[in-house]
């Protein structure tokens, strides 16, 4: 095995009396290069680089005096160059009592070095904070440092010649004897092994390496061991406060797209469990669970809270009891549930005595609490504008530690945050509902039913998330049987589009008494644009599609502006249903102007289905909106065949289906509010209308009054008779007059009994105030008297006058 000595490398040489040399070892030889028989019988002055000189006489007269002596000398090497060395000489005499001398040499550089390095380890060992042992090959202590025997809490003497196994408990010994092994066999170093405390709290950080002779013959192991429980509480410190912040983005982030209130009471007691305590409850006043003002904190005494929101880490009956959504949470003035509500500061509960206390004596949620090994509650205010909202309520379980004022100043900014969403989502449910109510009160309350026509419609607002908007539809009676079906959408939410809807429907009512053809109703429309708004900086955006269908000819007539397109609903040959959209002119928006309004024609099969929609209908997130109309299309088409398309409920079990697929979407994304109207197209009864034409001769009169009282007795309607062919006859005679072309009569017999008289004359007539020797003049004042309402229609090749007269 190596030594010290190697390194040293200790030369021996022994002198006679007269310094004549009489013993010179090989490893003098590698000191000084001479061998043993250049020097052997010479004097050792020859070799002294300065001969015998004054330290010389020294050394010698200490030799006599103390028989020993230490110092340095220089000799020579035989290279020639000089050789420091450090001698132990010692005088000693042979048994012949004759002196000899014998002298252990070493090189000055290599012991300097050697003394350097025990001294640095012994300062390493004496000064170094960390802790520091030495093992053998057996593993046992051979040195430790005063650091590590604190550490131990163990005398360094205690350690000396012992195993791991005698000093440390026996989880901890085999650990450190199998890393030990390991480092011994492979000479890998383990470094930053964490370990505990073998008497208690705290960490350490050991680290192993085998120690090694410079000839690589194993000595053993090296451990060095640093107590890092500080380091360790710092880190757990600043991860702790990461995830506080995580935690405070995560519900800021979960809270910040909801605007219901029971929506964002479960998503921030989903959000607390299990990061921060084990069970959770968001129980509010019940002003702000309902949208409702606030109450002063006094009125609260004695009112209950409503639990909205709860989160438990297991689900068992006890946990039912102790947490459960709609509950009521009744509490005591004087408890700590009563008192944050009333102060505003947040209670913490630690004991059973004080979790008892939390609402009221015997409470049986309190006592699942208890049974389900709650040691720990907080109660923390959830406040919005200096206003108490209710209280967010959070606890611990066993096997976790209780709250500390950490948790409690986290608790307090998440319920901050809370608060104030909470309070926006109340404020949004008020303005919610407000809008809402209006815009139900704007919309048709009683749909009519001209002959001929079955209708079923719906409407739906919006879903939590999406304001009201202004989607509107309408059906309008108009002259002579006919309807009008009108469907819009202002563009925008809340109560500036429910205004400004409630405007636009009543300009569309108010036109459509003017029987105007749907493009010159949309362009008139367009023309007040500016008047629905509230101010100049909001322009109208709005589109809408109007319909008029006349029951007597099957014809429907239809006009748009940038709505999405009406769709037919007919039945195809084998009786099945097929829904195609009708390919009108777009025209622009209302609002937008630039673009002319267009009429599209068609004349419908008896038992189609017009069908009218707003884009909310169709709208899907990722979706085009021709995808939208081809998916509605495929719902509404197929149906068995023999189905009975006269009966209302059909209409309203479509309703209902094109409804139900809406709600289906609704769970995935929010949606804009949808306006539907369903529109059965039929013709009037046989026999219930009757037409005519006549040349602009002088005997078109007599004619129009002889058909007019021959078709009133065939219908029975002979009281209506005189006061029908008197007032036909009028507008028949001022046709003849002033047209010159075919006259035309009509009669369509409804919920009244309408007369028309069409010519090709395009200016209406005027009503005149006749004098009394003026032979005419009177005729259409004499109508606008006898008739219950009366009014003139323009036509592609003329107008129309006609009039209504009550059935008796």
């Amino acid at each position: 095995m190596a030594s010290i000595l190697d390194t040293l490398r200790v030369g021996t040489v022994m002198l006679d009396g007269n310094g004549r040399i009489l013993l010179w070892n090989p490893m003098t030889e590698e000191i000084l290069g001479w061998r043993a028989e250049q020097v052997i019988g010479h004097r050792i002055q020859d070799f002294l680089e300065d001969g015998y000189g004054e330290g010389e006489r020294k050394r010698d007269e200490a030799l006599k005096r103390e028989r020993r002596w230490r110092g340095t000398m220089n000799i020579l090497h035989s290279a020639g160059h000089r050789v420091a060395v450090e001698g132990r000489v010692s005088l000693l005499y042979d048994t012949a009592d004759r002196p000899v001398v014998l002298a252990n040499i070493v090189e000055t550089s290599r012991l300097r070095s050697v003394e350097h390095d025990l001294a640095a380890l012994d300062a390493l060992f004496a000064s170094s904070p960390l802790g520091i042992a030495l093992f053998d090959n057996d593993k046992r202590f051979v040195r430790v440092n005063d650091a590590l025997a604190r550490l131990d809490q163990l005398p360094p003497e205690q350690h000396l010649g012992k195993e791991v196994g005698e000093v440390f408990p026996p989880w901890m010994a085999e650990e450190v004897s199998a890393v030990q092994s390991t480092v011994l066999e492979t000479g890998e170093p383990v470094v930053d092994v964490v370990m505990p405390a073998p008497d208690g709290p705290g960490s350490r950080s050991v680290s192993y390496s085998r120690l090694t002779s410079d000839k690589g013959e194993v000595l053993g192991v090296s451990c060095v061991i640093m107590d890092i429980t500080e380091r360790r509480e710092a880190l757990e410190k600043i991860e702790a406060a990461r995830e506080r912040l995580a935690l405070l983005d995560d519900v800021g982030v979960g809270l910040a797209d909801r605007f219901d209130v029971t929506a964002i009471s479960q998503a921030l007691a989903s959000s607390l469990v299990p990061r921060l305590a084990d069970y959770a409850g968001v129980m509010l006043i019940g002003a702000a669970a309902h949208g409702g003002d606030l109450p002063d904190i006094e009125l609260l005494t004695g009112t209950p809270l409503f639990q909205l929101g709860v989160a438990a880490r297991e689900e068992s009956p006890t946990v039912n009891r102790m947490l459960r959504v709609g509950q009521d949470v009744p509490f005591l003035a004087d408890s700590f549930f009563g008192r944050t509500l009333a102060t505003g500061v947040p209670h913490l509960a630690s004991s059973p005595r004080e979790l008892l206390a939390a609402t009221y004596p015997g409470d049986p949620k309190m006592q699942a609490a208890l049974d389900l090994g709650v040691h720990s509650l907080m109660a923390v205010p959830l406040r919005a504008r200096g206003v108490v909202l209710g209280l967010l309520v959070v606890s611990r379980a066993e096997g976790r530690d209780q709250f500390n004022r950490d948790d409690i100043a986290l608790a307090m900014e998440l319920a901050d945050r809370a608060g104030i969403s909470l309070d926006n989502a109340r404020l949004y449910a008020r303005e919610r509902a407000g809008a809402l109510m209006l815009q139900r009160s704007l919309l048709p309350q009683r749909v009519p039913e001209p002959p001929g026509v079955r209708v079923a419609y719906r409407y739906v607002p919006g879903s939590s998330g999406t304001e009201v908007g202004g989607d509107w539809f309408d059906v309008i009676p108009l002259a002579g049987g006919r309807v009008a079906f009108v469907v819009g959408d202002v563009m925008g939410h809340g109560l500036h589009a429910a205004v400004t809807m409630g405007r636009m429907r009543t300009a569309v009512r108010t036109l459509a008494g003017l029987d105007l053809p749907p493009d010159e109703l949309l362009r008139r429309v367009n023309d007040l644009a500016d008047d629905f708004v509230q101010t100049p900086d909001e322009p109208l955006i709005a589109t809408c599609v109007y319909a008029v269908y006349d029951p007597s000819t099957r014809r429907c007539s239809l006009a748009k502006a940038g709505h999405p397109p009406p769709l037919l609903l007919t039945e195809t040959a084998d009786g099945s249903w097929e829904a195609h959209s009708l390919d009108l002119p777009s025209g622009a928006p209302l609002g937008v102007g630039g673009v002319p309004f267009e009429s599209y024609d068609l004349e419908v099969v008896e038992g189609s289905v017009l069908i009218l929609y707003t884009d909310g209908l169709i709208e899907a997130r990722g979706e085009d909106i021709t995808e939208g109309i081809d998916r509605l299309c495929a719902m509404l088409s197929g149906g068995p065949a023999g189905e009975d398309p006269e009966t209302p409920a059909t209409l309203e079990e479509a309703c209902d289906s094109v409804i139900g697929d809406l709600d289906g979407r609704t769970a995935a994304q929010p949606i804009d509010d949808v306006a539907l109207l369903m529109a059965k197209l039929g013709g009037l009864p046989q026999g219930s209308a009757a037409s005519w034409t006549f040349p602009a001769e002088s005997y078109a009169v007599r004619r129009a009054r002889e058909v007019v009282r021959r078709t009133l007795r065939e219908w029975g309607l002979e009281p209506l008779e005189d006061t029908s062919v008197l007032l036909v006859s009028e507008l028949v005679t001022n046709s003849m007059r002033y047209a010159h072309g075919p006259i035309g009569v009509r009669m369509v017999r409804g919920s009244s009994l309408l007369v028309e008289v069409s010519d090709p004359l395009p200016d209406p007539p005027r009503e005149r105030s006749a004098l009394p020797d003026d032979e005419g003049g009177r005729g259409i004042r004499l109508v606008a008297r006898e008739a219950r309402r009366w009014g003139t229609r323009h036509g592609p090749m003329g107008k129309t006058v006609w009039f209504e007269i009550a059935l008796p």
